[in-house]
């Protein structure tokens, strides 16, 4: 549907409403991750659809991987390869002081969201239910 040469939202599926651009919150998923010890790629990958923010959706394993390249190239993390006796060799990543330190930052980042996001609901609670 198109209204004075714009375009009207009717598909909410490719709507930021429906959560689509959570993925900015994947580094401080991984980076709790790595506080439990070292991981493969793909098994963050796995974990990160696993937690109830993503409602059971895997992230783009392409994307992950390349925020992991960035994440190593800032310090975050460090990477090792391990050769199992049988399968391919995998790379394994690990939370280093840096990471830490970063994740003490998202925690007062994502604390300040949620107060952030508590207020915006409220308000929203309210318009709504005062709908005119």
């Amino acid at each position: 549907m198109e209204t004075n040469g714009l375009d009207v939202l009717t598909d909410f599926d490719e709507c930021p409403c429906t959560g689509g651009t959570l993925d900015k919150l994947i580094q401080p998923a991984i980076l709790v991750m790595l506080t439990e010890g070292p991981s493969h790629g793909y098994r963050l990958v796995e974990r990160v659809g696993e937690m109830a923010l993503w409602g059971g959706q895997k992230p783009n394993a392409s994307g992950v991987y390349r925020l992991l390249k960035q994440m190593e190239a800032r310090g975050l993390v460090a990477s090792s390869w391990i050769f199992p006796e049988s399968g391919p060799a995998k790379r394994a990543y690990q939370l280093t002081s840096i990471g830490e330190d970063c994740l003490k930052h998202w925690i007062e980042t994502l604390t300040a969201y949620r107060d952030g996001i508590s207020s915006l609901l409220k308000a929203a609670r309210k318009a709504v239910a005062t709908d005119h």
